[in-house]
């Protein structure tokens, strides 16, 4: 029985060793290890190439690369690196002709000296990414990667929307790759880009014409005191408060804008803000009366009249009052005194209205006392209303209208039956009748 002797191959660099042995005797039977087979020409195992007697080795976009014992199914784009052929030591070398070059390193490698360095498919343009893709150099190999805001599905990179997950507080927007947050009117977006806070819109120039409130998301416009807040919701328009009521003023109301005013006649001045004061000239010194003249205030003016009024056959006695003596005949059957008194009523006085009170100033016992108008009053405007025997009074009985003067002579005439005895005097009114009445 002959020995069975194994041919040891030794492969290069990374390759799992290939052992072969070179025949101790030339007749003996020799076995190869898978991958190999004997020849019997050169009495040596010689590696079988797959690539050609395998139909359809490799499938797809793969090729077959044939190697020492085996073969490798690479992408097309791939190549090898030709290595020596092993021999036995015992036997010179016979070169092995293979159709392409073999690469001793595992896929996405190289050799390099005795090692094996990656392979960047990505800068050798051996990646199959996308145009809109990124190629990712890995060890080994390459990924593809979408950009931000993209996700991979198949081969593709389809848009992500963001906006499925609530990233805005108000409004999200989606576009192609990224998204964008919007706010509602009254708001901005914070510094994060995606959380809303309320605009200050009266800092920001905000159509109010007067006043400006800011509220959450909006604003408010308001008008001073006098002032309507317009149908647009931003201009003031004045009231015309004198067109509320004819009571704001006593005389005359004049609008202003945003306010009113009350003005007075001439004569008259305000007193507040509402009511009209008769001006007292003979006070303040604004009259223009001569020397022997006497100042004589009335309803929004004054009167000038003569010092002495005392007509003859009476004499003055006193500034206002004058005496007819008993001594001149032509005093007999006159009023033994006159004293003067100024007064003045407005125009349109409602009527009947009580004016003037008479008082007697020197009471007599057992005297009965009686008035009457004794002059001026032809029209019948006045009349007599007696309240005991010392006072009376003067009754406007008809409405008069001014600027006018009445001159009005009151009398009181005084009767003593017993002493038989009979006497009157005279109350000289003058009564201005002013121009306005309020």
């Amino acid at each position: 029985m002959k020995a069975t002797y194994v041919l040891l191959c030794v492969g290069l660099l990374v390759l799992p060793a290939t052992i072969c042995q070179s025949p101790a005797e030339r007749d003996s039977y020799t076995e190869c290890t898978d991958g190999y087979e004997w020849d019997v020409q050169t009495q040596l195992c010689r590696d079988i190439n797959e690539c050609d007697t395998i139909q359809g080795a490799c499938r797809g976009e793969m090729k077959c690369f044939n190697h020492y014992g085996g073969y490798l199914c690479l992408p097309r784009s791939a190549y090898v690196v030709t290595a020596p052929e092993p021999s036995s030591q015992s036997e010179p070398s016979v070169p092995v002709e293979t159709s392409e070059a073999f690469n001793p390193c595992p896929v996405g490698y190289r050799a390099q000296g005795d090692t094996c360095v990656d392979i960047d498919e990505c800068e050798l343009d051996m990646h199959d990414c996308q145009p809109s893709q990124q190629c990712i150099n890995t060890v080994g190999t390459y990924t593809c990667q979408c950009p931000d805001g993209y996700s991979k599905i198949g081969i593709e990179c389809v848009d992500i929307d963001e906006c499925r997950y609530r990233y805005c507080q108000h409004r999200c927007v989606n576009v192609p790759g990224s998204f964008s947050c919007e706010c509602e009117p009254g708001f901005q977006l914070a510094g994060n880009n995606r959380s809303c806070v309320d605009v200050n819109e009266c800092e920001m120039g905000a159509p109010c014409q007067q006043r400006c409130y800011n509220s959450y998301g909006t604003f408010l416009c308001r008008c001073d005191q006098g002032y309507d807040l317009g149908p647009d919701g931003y201009s003031c328009n004045d009231i015309d408060e004198c067109s509320y009521s004819s009571f704001l003023c006593q005389f005359q109301c004049v609008n202003e804008p945003g306010a009113f005013s009350c003005v007075c006649p001439d004569g008259y001045e305000l007193l507040g803000t509402r009511l009209c004061q008769d001006v007292n000239e003979c006070e303040t010194g604004t009259h223009l009366c001569g020397e022997r003249q006497v100042c004589v205030n009335i309803h929004g003016g004054h009167q000038c009249v003569d010092y002495n009024r005392c007509q003859d056959p009476y004499i003055q006695v006193s500034e206002n009052r004058c005496i007819c003596p008993v001594v001149k005949p032509e005093c007999r059957d006159m009023p033994f005194s006159i004293v003067h008194r100024y007064m003045s009523i407005t125009s349109e006085r409602s009527v009947p209205s009580d004016i003037f009170q008479i008082q007697a100033t020197s009471i007599y016992p057992g005297a009965n006392n009686s008035f009457r108008i004794r002059s001026g009053d032809e029209n019948g405007e006045f009349y007599i209303r007696q309240i005991n025997n010392i006072s009376a009074m003067l009754v406007l009985a008809r409405a008069v209208t001014g600027p006018k003067e009445y001159v009005l002579d009151l009398e009181m005439v005084s009767v003593n039956p017993l002493m038989n005895y009979q006497t009157s005097s005279v109350l000289r009114l003058s009564v201005y009748v002013g121009p306005h009445a309020f």
